[in-house]
């Protein structure tokens, strides 16, 4: 484990912010790169754009979770549940 930082270098942990709609209200999210890279391979896979996959997944939060009130950390927890190989065949 040790040395896995260095060797990713800054790139990953760079923080990033993207502006979009959801739910007919603008918002913008600010996550790590190495998190919009794992949404924006979600998104190709299901055939939409990364703006659409986040809203049908807040809409998912918010029907199993109630109150979506830290979406960003959720997605962090989706992208994790992802490379774990929880994703929907």
């Amino acid at each position: 484990m040790r040395g896995m930082v260095a060797k990713a270098g800054p790139g990953p942990f760079r923080r990033v912010s993207r502006s979009l709609r959801i739910g007919g209200h603008a918002t913008s999210l600010q996550l790590e790169a190495a998190f919009w890279d794992v949404l924006d391979a979600m998104a190709e896979r299901e055939g939409l754009t990364t703006p659409k996959l986040l809203a049908a997944l807040h809409a998912e939060t918010a029907e199993h979770q109630g109150d979506v009130a830290n979406f960003a950390s959720a997605l962090r927890t989706i992208c994790l549940l992802y490379h774990r190989g929880a994703a929907p065949e």
